[in-house]
Protein backbone atom coordinates (compact mmCIF):
# COMPACT_ATOMS: atom_id res chain seq x y z
CA UNK A 1 0.00 0.00 0.00
CA UNK A 2 1.23 3.37 -1.15
CA UNK A 3 0.44 6.93 -0.82
CA UNK A 4 -1.66 8.24 -3.97
CA UNK A 5 -0.10 11.64 -5.03
CA UNK A 6 -1.80 14.22 -6.90
CA UNK A 7 -2.72 14.71 -9.11
CA UNK A 8 -4.26 11.24 -9.07
CA UNK A 9 -8.39 11.46 -9.64
CA UNK A 10 -8.87 8.96 -6.65
CA UNK A 11 -8.22 11.98 -4.28
CA UNK A 12 -11.18 14.23 -5.77
CA UNK A 13 -13.76 11.06 -6.48
CA UNK A 14 -17.05 10.49 -3.90
CA UNK A 15 -16.14 8.23 -1.30
CA UNK A 16 -18.66 5.52 -0.57
CA UNK A 17 -19.89 5.62 3.21
CA UNK A 18 -18.09 2.20 5.46
CA UNK A 19 -21.12 -0.19 5.40
CA UNK A 20 -19.06 -3.34 6.39
CA UNK A 21 -17.62 -4.03 9.54
CA UNK A 22 -14.88 -6.51 9.15
CA UNK A 23 -11.55 -7.88 9.50
CA UNK A 24 -11.16 -6.96 6.59
CA UNK A 25 -11.65 -3.13 7.28
CA UNK A 26 -9.52 -3.95 10.57
CA UNK A 27 -6.78 -4.89 8.23
CA UNK A 28 -7.47 -1.60 5.89
CA UNK A 29 -7.12 0.65 9.00
CA UNK A 30 -4.00 -1.21 10.11
CA UNK A 31 -2.67 -0.82 7.01
CA UNK A 32 -2.99 2.72 6.48
CA UNK A 33 -1.34 3.61 10.35
CA UNK A 34 1.81 1.56 8.91
CA UNK A 35 1.51 3.72 5.58
CA UNK A 36 0.89 7.12 8.17
CA UNK A 37 3.88 5.68 10.22
CA UNK A 38 6.61 4.72 7.48
CA UNK A 39 6.18 8.26 5.71
CA UNK A 40 6.00 10.24 8.72
CA UNK A 41 2.20 11.58 9.17
CA UNK A 42 -0.03 11.89 11.72
CA UNK A 43 -3.53 11.67 10.02
CA UNK A 44 -4.18 9.64 6.26
CA UNK A 45 -7.69 8.94 4.93
CA UNK A 46 -8.39 6.40 3.09
CA UNK A 47 -8.78 7.88 -0.54
CA UNK A 48 -4.81 8.69 -0.38
CA UNK A 49 -4.23 5.06 -0.66
CA UNK A 50 -6.48 4.90 -3.21
CA UNK A 51 -9.51 3.52 -1.48
CA UNK A 52 -12.31 5.57 -2.05
CA UNK A 53 -14.63 4.89 1.43
CA UNK A 54 -15.03 7.48 4.03
CA UNK A 55 -12.37 6.46 6.75
CA UNK A 56 -9.94 7.93 8.14
CA UNK A 57 -7.47 7.00 10.54
CA UNK A 58 -4.75 9.39 13.02
CA UNK A 59 -3.04 9.54 15.79
CA UNK A 60 -1.83 13.42 16.85
CA UNK A 61 1.53 12.07 17.82
CA UNK A 62 2.61 10.17 14.88
CA UNK A 63 4.54 7.15 17.38
CA UNK A 64 3.74 4.31 16.53
CA UNK A 65 5.18 3.52 19.81
CA UNK A 66 2.55 5.68 21.28
CA UNK A 67 -1.06 3.80 20.03
CA UNK A 68 -2.88 5.33 22.67
CA UNK A 69 -3.59 7.70 20.05
CA UNK A 70 -4.71 6.19 17.45
CA UNK A 71 -8.38 6.64 16.08
CA UNK A 72 -10.17 5.05 13.51
CA UNK A 73 -13.43 6.63 12.03
CA UNK A 74 -15.50 5.47 9.72
CA UNK A 75 -18.28 7.41 8.25
CA UNK A 76 -17.38 10.46 10.22
CA UNK A 77 -19.78 13.23 10.28
CA UNK A 78 -19.71 16.91 11.87
CA UNK A 79 -22.18 17.67 14.48
CA UNK A 80 -20.53 21.81 15.13
CA UNK A 81 -17.21 24.13 14.09
CA UNK A 82 -16.73 26.63 16.65
CA UNK A 83 -16.71 30.22 15.26
CA UNK A 84 -12.75 30.99 16.39
CA UNK A 85 -10.23 29.89 13.40
CA UNK A 86 -6.76 29.72 13.61
CA UNK A 87 -4.43 29.70 10.58
CA UNK A 88 -1.36 27.25 10.74
CA UNK A 89 1.14 25.64 8.34
CA UNK A 90 -0.20 22.15 6.90
CA UNK A 91 1.38 19.79 4.69
CA UNK A 92 -0.15 17.03 2.82
CA UNK A 93 1.80 13.35 2.46
CA UNK A 94 -0.15 13.41 -0.79
CA UNK A 95 1.88 16.47 -1.90
CA UNK A 96 5.28 15.82 -0.91
CA UNK A 97 6.96 19.27 -0.33
CA UNK A 98 3.68 21.37 -0.42
CA UNK A 99 3.06 22.90 2.77
CA UNK A 100 1.24 26.47 3.70
CA UNK A 101 -1.07 28.09 5.88
CA UNK A 102 -4.51 26.80 6.34
CA UNK A 103 -7.22 28.56 8.38
CA UNK A 104 -9.54 26.09 10.26
CA UNK A 105 -11.83 26.13 12.90
CA UNK A 106 -10.01 26.19 16.52
CA UNK A 107 -12.12 22.55 17.49
CA UNK A 108 -15.08 20.14 16.22
CA UNK A 109 -17.78 18.01 17.80
CA UNK A 110 -18.06 14.84 15.64
CA UNK A 111 -19.69 11.76 15.20
CA UNK A 112 -18.58 8.86 13.76
CA UNK A 113 -18.28 4.63 13.91
CA UNK A 114 -15.79 2.92 14.95
CA UNK A 115 -14.15 -0.44 13.66
CA UNK A 116 -17.43 -2.52 14.80
CA UNK A 117 -20.30 -0.13 13.65
CA UNK A 118 -20.83 1.57 17.04
CA UNK A 119 -21.59 5.09 16.48
CA UNK A 120 -19.80 7.49 19.21
CA UNK A 121 -18.86 11.30 19.42
CA UNK A 122 -15.85 13.45 20.04
CA UNK A 123 -15.08 16.95 21.37
CA UNK A 124 -11.44 17.60 19.34
CA UNK A 125 -9.31 20.71 19.75
CA UNK A 126 -6.36 22.48 18.74
CA UNK A 127 -3.93 19.90 16.65
CA UNK A 128 -6.37 17.27 16.70
CA UNK A 129 -9.07 18.88 15.86
CA UNK A 130 -6.86 20.24 12.94
CA UNK A 131 -6.07 17.01 11.77
CA UNK A 132 -9.77 15.83 11.49
CA UNK A 133 -10.24 18.55 9.47
CA UNK A 134 -7.80 18.07 7.17
CA UNK A 135 -8.10 14.10 6.77
CA UNK A 136 -12.32 15.16 6.33
CA UNK A 137 -11.55 16.97 3.78
CA UNK A 138 -10.28 14.25 1.98
CA UNK A 139 -13.34 11.72 2.23
CA UNK A 140 -15.25 15.16 0.34
CA UNK A 141 -12.68 15.45 -2.46
CA UNK A 142 -11.56 18.60 -0.94
CA UNK A 143 -7.48 19.15 -0.61
CA UNK A 144 -5.88 21.31 1.45
CA UNK A 145 -4.05 23.60 -1.74
CA UNK A 146 -8.09 24.18 -2.18
CA UNK A 147 -7.67 26.70 1.30
CA UNK A 148 -4.53 28.13 0.42
CA UNK A 149 -4.38 31.86 -0.37
CA UNK A 150 -3.98 33.06 -3.75
CA UNK A 151 -0.49 34.16 -3.05
CA UNK A 152 0.10 30.30 -1.87
CA UNK A 153 -1.58 28.94 -4.64
CA UNK A 154 0.51 30.75 -6.75
CA UNK A 155 3.92 29.88 -4.71
CA UNK A 156 3.24 25.86 -5.11
CA UNK A 157 2.08 26.18 -8.69
CA UNK A 158 5.40 24.76 -10.25
CA UNK A 159 5.86 21.99 -7.47
CA UNK A 160 1.88 21.06 -8.56
CA UNK A 161 2.59 20.96 -12.37
CA UNK A 162 5.75 18.96 -11.70
CA UNK A 163 3.27 16.67 -9.71
CA UNK A 164 1.16 16.58 -12.72
CA UNK A 165 3.70 15.78 -14.86
CA UNK A 166 5.42 13.24 -12.89
CA UNK A 167 1.67 11.60 -12.55
CA UNK A 168 1.35 11.15 -16.63
CA UNK A 169 4.71 10.04 -16.88
CA UNK A 170 3.53 7.29 -14.81
CA UNK A 171 -0.04 6.92 -16.38
CA UNK A 172 2.26 6.87 -19.85
CA UNK A 173 5.03 4.05 -18.59
CA UNK A 174 2.06 1.77 -17.05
Amino acid sequence: MDIVLFPDPRLRAKNAPVEVFDQELADLSRAMFEVMYRTSGVGLAAPQVGVNRRLLVYNPEGEPTQPEGEAVLCNPKILWKAKEQESEEEGCLSFPEVNAKVLRPLAVSIEAQDLGGKTFTLNLDGWESRIFLHEFDHLDGILFIDRFSPSDKSRVRPILRDLEADFKQTLADS
